[in-house]
């Protein structure tokens, strides 16, 4: 955990509420880690970042209403300093490579969140980026950690 964010507050987007229930739970067991919110598409993740006004969020790329790059974007805009980690299920390396460059600081594959959600957490609160192992040796991305 980072020594200079004590609490870190967090904001949990995903349109599946059974997957934000596992996120949730799995922050909870880290102390030092709070989730202050939740949405369920696009446009809410961005009411709510501004609303709540998180240092991490975390968020999927298919949502509805407005999809995770757009919402990044946006939010991005509002709160620079917030930190970006997208979990989905979407290993297309394109996508992946053009969430990255957006700016988001890591990309975690749903099916391997059970093992590499937190320390991703970990990775970009301290700056670094992060990529699945099952992305990040694909070609066009190249190898993050």
């Amino acid at each position: 955990m980072v020594d200079s964010y004590p609490v870190v507050r967090v904001l949990v987007v995903d349109d599946f509420e059974p997957f934000r229930h596992f996120v949730r739970t799995t922050l909870q067991t880290r102390p030092g880690l709070q989730v202050v919110g939740e949405a369920s598409d696009g446009l809410e993740a961005i009411q709510k970042a501004e609303e709540l006004r998180p240092r991490l969020i975390l968020l999927d790329i298919g949502l509805p209403a407005l999809n995770g790059n757009d919402a990044a974007h946006r939010i991005s805009t509002l709160l620079p300093d917030a930190v970006i980690l997208f979990v989905s299920q979407n290993n297309d390396a394109n996508v992946v490579a053009g969430a990255l460059s957006d700016g988001a600081k890591g990309y975690v594959l749903k099916p391997d969140a059970n093992r590499e959600l937190l320390p991703a957490v970990d990775a970009v609160l301290r700056g670094e980026h992060f990529a699945s192992t099952g992305v990040s040796q694909r070609r066009a991305i190249g190898p993050l950690r």
